[in-house]
C-alpha cells in the first residue's frame, strides 16, 4: 500500500485472521488519526461453521484436537442456541490470539506448547442470523462489536448445539460504514490511478456535521486553536476551509468550535 499510494504513513484498521477476507480499511497520511473511529465501529462477517471437529486455534488452520458426532440438527434447534449468543455476552478469546499474556503473545505461548488460559471478556453481538444449515456445517452472518473473536463464536455455538466445531471460513462484509461492495483488491488498485480509488477522511464518520469555516477560523483551527462559534452542537463535526478542503475533525458546545484532529 505505500508503493502503490506513494506514501509512508499507512495504517489499517481492523486485524483480519490469516484464514479470513473481507473489508479492510486502509488510512493514509493524517487519515491514519482516524483509525480509532474505524476501528470502534460494528463488523459484519459471513462466517462458515464446521461441526464435528475441533482445533488447536479454532478455525480451519490448526491442527484437529477432538472429534465428536453431531447430532441431526433443525433451524428451529440452531435458532434457539444462536438465541443465547447474542446481545452483551461473555467470550473466551482463543488460545491463538493476538492479545498479550504477561507481555508475550497469546499465540507465541500457545506455539511454544505452554498452556494458556484467557480470561472470558464482555463483548456484544448485535446481530445474529443463520444463512444456511447443512449435515456437518452451518453458515452465519454476524454484525459484533470490537473485540469479539468469530471463531470463538463458532467453537461454543458448536458446544451448544451439542457437538464440537471450528470456524471453516470467514468473510467480513462490513466495518463500520464501510462494505465489501466498496473494497478493491491490491491487483485492481494497482491497475487504476490511485487517487481515484482514495475515499475522503469524511467516510469514517458520514453522519457527521459538516461546518465550512471562514479563511480567520480556517487558520486558527488549524493551529491548533478554538474558535468563537454559536448554535453549534456536535461531537464530531467535519470542518472544511473556504475551498472546500477538509482541514479538520472538530467538536462545538454551543459557543466554541475546538479542533480535535487536523487533517
Amino acid at each position: 500500500m505505500r508503493r502503490l499510494a506513494g506514501q509512508k504513513r499507512v495504517g489499517h484498521a481492523g486485524t483480519l485472521d490469516p484464514l479470513a477476507e473481507g473489508v479492510l480499511p486502509v488510512l493514509l497520511g493524517r487519515a491514519t488519526r482516524l483509525a480509532n473511529f474505524v476501528q470502534h465501529g460494528q463488523k459484519t462477517y459471513r462466517a462458515s461453521v464446521a461441526l464435528g471437529r475441533a482445533t488447536e486455534t479454532d478455525d480451519a488452520e490448526g491442527s484437529v484436537t477432538a472429534t465428536a458426532v453431531v447430532p441431526a440438527l433443525s433451524a428451529d434447534t440452531v435458532e434457539a442456541a444462536l438465541d443465547a449468543f447474542r446481545g452483551e455476552i461473555l467470550q473466551k478469546p482463543p488460545a491463538y490470539s493476538a492479545l498479550k499474556v504477561a507481555g508475550q503473545r497469546a499465540y507465541a505461548v500457545a506455539r511454544r506448547g505452554e498452556d494458556i488460559d484467557l480470561a472470558a471478556r464482555p463483548v456484544t453481538i448485535h446481530a445474529l442470523r443463520l444463512l444456511s444449515l447443512d449435515v456437518t456445517s452451518l453458515e452465519l452472518e454476524v454484525t459484533c462489536s470490537k473485540g469479539t473473536y468469530v471463531r470463538a463464536l463458532a467453537r461454543d455455538l458448536a458446544i451448544a448445539l451439542g457437538t464440537l466445531g471450528h470456524l471453516g471460513a470467514l468473510l467480513r462484509t462490513r466495518v463500520g460504514p464501510f462494505g465489501l461492495e466498496q473494497a478493491a483488491t491490491l491487483d485492481q488498485l494497482a491497475s487504476v490511478d490511485f487517487p481515484d480509488a482514495v475515499l475522503s477522511a469524511s467516510t469514517v464518520l458520514p453522519d457527521a456535521l459538516r461546518y465550512t469555516a471562514d479563511a480567520a477560523q480556517a487558520t486558527h483551527l488549524l493551529n491548533g486553536q478554538p474558535v468563537p462559534l454559536a448554535d453549534l452542537h456536535g461531537d464530531a463535526i467535519w470542518v472544511y476551509d473556504p475551498s472546500g478542503q477538509l482541514i479538520c475533525l472538530a467538536a462545538a458546545d454551543g459557543s466554541v468550535l475546538r479542533p480535535r484532529l487536523a487533517l
